[in-house]
């Protein structure tokens, strides 16, 4: 039997649950309240349910369901109208009105122990810091303990709660990423501000680049390499480690005055050398040809110049004597002949010139002036790719160039930048440096007006009184220059001529990149005039002043401290070079210095960078031998101790460090001070482990290794895909040794060892020495190096033949030097190192 006003429930456990049922609204402030309803059917959706907990609750339909998410379903009333959901309350901005909207709301929900929580109530709960006061507002009131108990106090709006409502259960509590650090961004000092800037390409990862070729008259020298080894560098550092798509350009100037000069007078000399000239015939010529040299020689100022005409001077002076006295003596055949060679050769340079201011303007073949640039060129590429230098993208010769040079000219022209004078075309500093949009000498404006550097800027073909006649100022330079006789000429509106220096860059550079390019490359001594004109016509062309946004310059280079010139003939061909050093070790040399700063390429800094690359070397052979070594499966995976986490905290210590370095202007110099320290550190780890006969950690080991070859690859170091540290041999073969010809060689210093153990116990030296003998003598021939050490097992190693003869060599010669006395006392003989510590 139920009293009067209760009703009877029958739970999922068959517990029966008596409440009071209630006429009315529950009494404000009351524990609980009463339940309204409507009978419940013994049977269908609404039977069975289980009413727990205690408190009034008003209940309108026991299968109402119960939202999880910011909005309900809308649930019937006794009126039979729609419950507003949470999302239309929340948003309201008035406090009192939101509060009323969610008393009536919240009239139309029930609340007993057991409910579970939607992310709605969460939501609204945390808009409120306290039950309202308004007595009216009872269903909030009510609503708001019952959550409070769920919760705990409400969270302050805006700050994370740990309890997130969701369908009824429990979800993970919010997660706070954590803080980080600032990411290191690419620097590159830019000439344009003389400081280091963040590098921002203007679409996205694509880099436009564009950089100075050579000028091909002459054989490729060690300036060349200075620059393009650097670019190339750079160029690998930016599309390999920082993954940008880099659209790499590079000229070939191929119509110049010098060029055209040197063509004329390779000729002309050709010529006479072959109509055979008398004796006599050539001591006259010499003289005459000595005239202007020594006038030349009188009026240069330039000390260095002055001394490499003075050597001119003298070996031409010591060739002709042995001619004269020939001549004298009415000597003939062979003796004669064997002068005249040695003479025409000692005094090439000032005959050529004499013929050439002679004889030049006859020069009339187009061919002769394509055929000089054509075979220096070829000279270069091969250069190039002997020193592992990436070819460019795309490559441009003036020649092929000349309709786009034109163009480019007349639109200078048309916009008001630019002058015909005489045929030739000029371009108007004044007018340019005065316009608001525009400015000029950009990179270097303190030597705007250095007539000196203008007028060798503008060639030397280009600098005669009646050509500086034709400018308006003398700091205006030729855009086009009016051919005379013994020029090549190509048509044009302002007649026959050809293109100046400058516009050649700017015509190509804006044909292939547009109006704006992220990098402008060249050598230090291009910036001005060369580089600063280039800017100048550019942007009078495109009418903007951001043609370049970033320019760099690579460092000079200097020969055992001194200045280097082809004009000054103190240069060292990049042929001459490779004969002494590989490409390897002249790469490691220019690794080891900054890319803008000046190099001295001197016996001290080439034997800096062969001490760098044994030192690695030898790194890279014990963690081969060491990953050789037989183990099983399970075995290469140990427990690792102090040692082994101290070695690889450094060795993430130092990749930060070498990030950091790449990011500060692709500072290699440091770069390789740390990868120089990192390998020190396993050299000692290697060490110790060696000293209580442990096995080092394999996987360690080969992981830094990787990393190093990794980085050597990027830097254009290794120049093939080796596995592993520097290839071994010529270019091909590295795979094919290491997986080839090692198991061999292992199985061959196993054999050695076994016979060397029974010669030691049957006491016959003869097949000890016969042991030494492969070590020392035959395997060294092969490129093999063999490693005894006492109580170990032969270490085998792949090495490059030459370094290995190299170092019997040394050590035959230490055998029979006595050692050298020191204020300390007698010479120490040198270890043999296995572990090399920097």
């Amino acid at each position: 039997m139920l009293g009067r006003g209760m009703l009877r429930s029958r739970g999922r456990r068959g517990i029966e649950l008596q409440l009071p049922a209630c006429s009315g609204p529950p009494t404000p402030g009351a524990p609980g309240g009463c339940l309204a309803t409507r009978p419940v059917p013994e049977d269908g959706p609404g039977a069975g349910r289980d009413f727990r907990g205690g408190g009034c609750i008003r209940f309108w339909e026991v299968s109402v369901a119960v939202a999880a998410g910011p909005g309900f379903p809308a649930m019937a009333g006794s009126s039979g109208e729609q419950a507003p959901d949470y999302r239309s309350i929340l948003s309201i901005s008035d406090g009192a009105a939101r509060a009323q909207a969610l008393n009536e709301h919240l009239s139309t929900r029930s609340y007993v122990r057991g409910y579970s929580l939607s992310q709605a109530d969460v939501d609204a709960f945390r808009q409120l810091s306290a039950p309202p006061a308004d007595p009216q507002l009872f269903h909030v009131a009510r609503w708001f303990r019952h959550i409070e108990a769920l919760l705990g106090s409400p969270c302050g709006k805006g700050q994370p709660c740990v309890f997130q409502a969701s369908k009824g259960r429990r979800v993970q509590p919010q997660w706070s990423p954590p803080a980080g650090t600032q990411p290191y961004r690419l620097h590159l000092y830019n000439s344009l501000t003389r400081n280091k800037e963040v590098f921002i390409p203007q679409d996205g990862k694509k880099v436009t680049w564009y950089c100075c070729g050579p000028t091909v008259y002459d054989a490729s020298h060690m300036g060349h390499a200075r620059s393009y080894i650097s670019f190339d560098i750079l160029r690998r550092v930016l599309r390999d480690y920082f993954r940008f798509d880099v659209f790499y350009c590079m000229n070939i100037t191929d119509i110049d005055d010098k060029i055209i000069k040197r063509a004329r007078q390779n000729h002309l000399f050709r010529q006479y050398r072959e109509k055979r000239p008398e004796a006599a015939q050539l001591l006259e010529d010499v003289q005459a040809a000595l005239m202007p040299f020594l006038v030349k020689l009188n009026e240069t100022t330039d000390a260095d110049k002055k001394q490499m005409l003075e050597r001119i001077r003298h070996a031409v002076q010591l060739a002709t004597e042995p001619l004269e006295k020939a001549v004298q003596s009415r000597l003939t055949g062979e003796e004669v002949t064997s002068r005249v060679e040695v003479l025409l050769e000692e005094a090439k340079d000032l005959l050529s010139d004499w013929l050439d201011s002679t004889l030049g303007s006859d020069v009339t073949d187009n061919s002769i002036f394509s055929e000089l640039p054509k075979f220096w060129e070829g000279e270069f590429h091969r250069d190039m790719e002997a020193l592992n230098v990436l070819p460019p993208d795309v490559l441009t010769r003036v020649s092929e160039y000349v309709p786009e040079i034109v163009n480019f000219v007349q639109k200078i022209v048309d916009n008001g930048y630019g002058y015909v004078s005489n045929g030739s075309v000029y371009f108007d500093t004044v007018k340019f440096a005065s316009s608001e949009k525009h400015s000029y000498g950009k990179l270097v404006p303190e030597a705007v007006g250095d007539q000196k550097a203008l007028q060798e800027g503008e060639g030397d073909l280009s600098i005669s009184a009646d050509r500086l006649s034709e400018k308006r100022s003398p700091n205006d330079f030729a855009l086009w220059k009016a051919s005379k006789p013994g020029e090549p000429s190509w048509p044009c509106p302002w007649g026959k001529g050809r293109p100046g220096w400058h516009i050649e860059c700017s015509a190509m550079a804006g044909t292939l990149l547009g109006a704006s390019m992220d990098i402008h490359g060249g050598g230090f001594d291009l910036r001005f005039p060369h580089h600063d004109n280039e800017l100048a016509q550019s942007e009078a062309y495109f009418e903007n002043d951001c043609w370049v946004r970033y320019f760099l310059h690579t460092g000079h280079l200097t020969i055992a401290g001194c200045k280097m010139s082809k004009s000054l003939k103190n240069f060292v061909t990049i042929k001459d070079a490779l004969k002494k050093h590989s490409a390897r070790q002249l790469r490691l040399a220019f690794l080891m210095h900054s890319w803008r700063d000046t190099l001295d390429y001197s016996s001290n800094t080439m034997e800096s960078a062969l001490q760098y690359e044994k030192f690695l070397n030898e790194f890279f052979l014990n963690v081969k031998d060491i990953l050789r070594a037989p183990v099983d499966v399970a075995g290469q995976f140990e427990k690792w101790g102090e040692e082994e986490a101290e070695l690889n905290k450094n060795f993430y210590d130092k990749k930060t460090e070498i990030h950091k370095a790449l990011c500060d202007n692709v500072d290699t110099r440091t770069v390789m001070e740390e990868m120089r320290a990192l390998v020190s550190q396993c050299n000692l780890y290697m060490a110790a482990r060696k000293a209580v006969r442990g096995r080092p950690s394999r996987a360690l080991l080969e992981n830094i290794a990787l990393y190093l070859t990794h980085m050597l690859k990027i830097f254009g170091a290794i120049e093939e895909e080796s596995s592993l540290g520097f290839p071994v041999g010529g270019p091909g073969t590295s795979l094919n040794l290491e997986s080839t010809v090692m198991p061999y060689l292992q199985v061959l210093s196993e054999f050695r060892e076994g016979v060397r153990k029974i010669a030691r116990e049957q006491k016959v030296p003869e097949v000890l020495q016969l042991s030494d003998a492969l070590r020392d003598d035959i395997l060294p021939e092969l490129g093999v190096r063999f490693e005894d050490h006492e109580g170990l097992p032969t270490v085998v190693k792949l090495v490059d033949r030459n370094t290995l003869l190299k170092e019997r060599e040394e050590k035959r010669r230490l055998r029979v030097e006595p050692p050298q006395e020191t204020s300390s006392g007698p010479a120490a003989s040198p270890p043999s190192v296995t572990y090399l510590v920097a």
